[in-house]
């Protein structure tokens, strides 16, 4: 049986060739991605198996220039007539496209060096953990949220998801890296029954790069549960405007509009409201938000607390090669940065990239955040809704109502009301609206219970004289 060792020298000789081959069929540069993974998942709803799912998957990319003239090919097949066909495809396509004078792969001394080891991105026990350990959690996490209340009496299951990835990119240009990630998470969505016979669902969960690392299910279950309960008896609010509070979860889809916004692509094409908006004031002075892709997180897990996990957004290089780093995009609430590949820059007229390039097998890198955030304040999020005399604590987003030319925003909505700083009641079926080159500068608090969750994060914050409509 071969070794994960055996395994990656023969991934690596795989990438190795493809560029052989490609620059020997008259390629003037080349560039391949070679990629490896296993995923598992499981659903268990009232205590019963209902999904058992687990896959394997290889496959290589490969993105070739001449001249100016670039295309790219994908194929799941290692088979030699398959790669002969990738290459060959891959160069007759880039003969017959236009060129463009800023194509190309990042310059020779852009490369830097590299240390995926050191920011703990794999563990292998996500791998080594029985299937039977698996469902057991998600019975335990759905089980909890189950018997956390008697008016919670049905469930949309608790599930458990694990998956493990080895990518290979080398270029033409002297560049080689390679790195493992790893994720395990598990959930449970209860439903919980009105008196009228209406339901109402939520859900809560747990993520990590290694199961060691993973929160008690009980504890998620029983979280899963107050959500849900929470929602109960959800009325409508009155159409106006109000302070509105943003639950973390629902902040960083707000924060996580600005990487959009300074997204090179949109800007070069003037399809953003940041275009032009280098060094001018974007939002208030208390707005700070940083992509770094560098992140290394510490966690105890173990009594020694050895262990240390990387954020969902950390890699040793991006989609180019190129290093990833830690880019100010707002500083004080001035736009200080776009982010960028290699391509977008060169369009934009910067000196680099800021490392943000993100590409899938085939076609050319897009850009990708690494690990995006708001700087947390030092309010906790009681003291912020205790500021509140009549507003709405948002729980919940439904819809895709951002406009990011403009700037409008427009979402429908679920929370929570505020009456004389406490939460009062549940409230449904409302519409937030407000433009966001107003929302950034109204942004009157932010808390301090910034977590990593997904790879974008933001604390609670809360943002002045949005308007609610509702009844």
């Amino acid at each position: 049986m071969p070794t994960k060792a055996t395994i990656a020298t023969d991934l690596k000789q795989l990438a190795s060739d493809v560029l052989a081959r490609a620059l020997k069929a008259g390629a003037t540069d080349a560039e391949a991605v070679v990629y490896e993974g296993d995923e598992f998942s499981t659903l268990v709803r009232l205590g019963q198996v209902e999904t058992l799912k687990e896959s394997g998957s290889r496959a290589v990319g490969l993105r070739v220039f001449i001249g100016l003239r670039t295309a790219s090919t994908s194929s799941s097949d290692f088979s030699p007539e398959s790669i002969e066909r990738l290459v060959a495809g891959a160069v007759t396509l880039a003969r017959i496209t236009s060129e463009d004078p800023f194509a190309g792969l990042p310059e020779p001394s852009d490369f830097g060096q590299h240390d995926a080891a050191a920011q703990h991105l794999y563990f292998d026990d996500v791998n080594q953990q029985p299937p039977a350990d698996r469902i057991r959690i998600a019975r335990e996490v759905e089980a909890a949220a189950l018997a956390f209340d008697p008016r919670i009496q049905n469930s949309g299951g608790g599930d458990f998801d694990t998956a493990s990835s080895h990518k290979i990119l080398m270029n033409s240009r002297g560049f080689t890296g390679e790195f493992r990630r790893s994720y395990c998470g598990f959930s449970a969505q209860p439903i919980a029954h009105e008196p009228d016979g209406r339901m109402q669902r939520n859900y809560w969960y747990s993520a990590a790069r290694s199961t060691r690392l993973l929160e008690d299910p009980v504890a998620i279950g029983q979280e899963a549960a107050r959500r849900t309960l929470q929602r109960l008896g959800a009325r409508q609010a009155k159409t106006q405007q109000a302070p509105v509070v943003f639950s973390p979860e629902i902040a960083r889809s707000i924060v996580g509009n600005i990487f959009d916004a300074a997204n090179g692509d949109a800007i070069y094409r003037h399809a953003s409201f940041f275009a032009g908006m280098l060094g001018e004031r974007v939002a208030g002075d208390n707005i700070t938000v940083i992509d770094d892709g560098t992140l290394v997180f510490d966690r105890e897990s173990d009594h020694d607390g050895s262990i240390k996990t990387g954020g969902f957004g950390t890699a040793p290089f991006d989609g180019e090669g190129l290093p990833t780093r830690r880019t100010v995009l707002i500083e004080n609430g001035i736009l200080m940065n776009y982010v960028t590949n290699t391509y977008t820059a060169r369009k934009l007229g910067l000196a680099s990239s800021t490392g943000n390039a993100a590409r899938s097998l085939a076609g050319n890198p897009g850009i990708g955040a690494g690990n995006f955030f708001l700087e947390p304040g030092t309010l906790s999020p009681a003291q912020i809704i205790a500021d509140v005399k009549s507003g709405l604590y948002v729980t919940e987003t439904m819809g895709f109502g951002v406009n990011l030319v403009t700037g409008d925003y427009s979402q429908g909505a679920a929370g929570l009301w505020i009456e004389n700083g406490e939460l009062a009641y549940p409230v449904e079926e409302i519409t937030i609206a407000g433009n966001l080159k107003d929302m950034y500068k109204n942004i009157s608090a932010i808390g301090n219970d910034l977590v990593f969750r997904t790879a974008t994060a933001a604390p609670t914050l809360r943002i002045e004289g949005m308007t609610i409509a509702g009844s």
